[in-house]
């Protein structure tokens, strides 16, 4: 298990168990999905956090201020176990982690979709209907993501399997071949 995980684990198991005995997991997996973009897109936020200058009461009471009225009091109380010991840094590691386990034990498949341009919900419907299919589940989470760098079309990740129908990867298999018959 990598040093990542061996720190993370604990905390997305228990966070995971607690929020079940209080009966708002799927609330509190919404908000874990809310606050991990919100973690993520702010660079400011995450230096604060992990700032050893700041100390433990000071972030303690900054994340009390930012998100008693966002999260569950079982939510409140993991990042500021996390502020205690040091390891709110960790915090995205440790919310992935939870998510993780969460689609792990509710047969949940994630999948990522790239494409060229942001998907219609007709286009999301029926690559949600191949995700499924590929998944072999009716569970399905999906991640988007943007990428002009395809040109066109979109690349379909479901665990280790990859579709890649994109213009720019045909271009690289057709040059591929091209380079074979040479």
């Amino acid at each position: 298990m990598p040093l990542l995980n061996s720190i993370t684990t604990p905390y997305a198991e228990a966070f995971l168990q607690l929020s079940e005995a209080a009966g708002d997991t799927t609330e509190v997996v919404d908000q874990a999905r809310q606050l991990l973009a919100l973690w993520n897109e702010s660079p400011e936020l995450q230096e604060a956090m992990a700032s050893p200058v700041l100390e433990i009461e000071a972030k303690k009471t900054a994340i009390t201020r930012m998100f008693s009225d966002q999260v569950s009091p079982t939510f409140l109380n993991l990042l500021k176990l996390l502020a205690d010991r040091q390891r709110v840094g960790y915090l995205d590691a440790v919310l992935e982690r939870f998510l993780e386990l969460y689609r792990d034990q509710n047969q949940i498949a994630l999948a990522t979709v790239t494409s060229a341009e942001a998907l219609s919900d007709d286009q999301l419907a029926r690559i949600t209907e191949q995700v499924k299919a590929v998944a072999g589940t009716d569970k399905v989470e999906i991640n988007t993501a943007v990428d002009p760098a395809l040109i066109g079309g979109f690349v379909l990740k479901v665990g280790s399997k990859v579709i890649d129908a994109s213009l720019s990867g045909q271009v690289r298999r057709l040059g591929l071949a091209l380079a074979k018959v040479s």
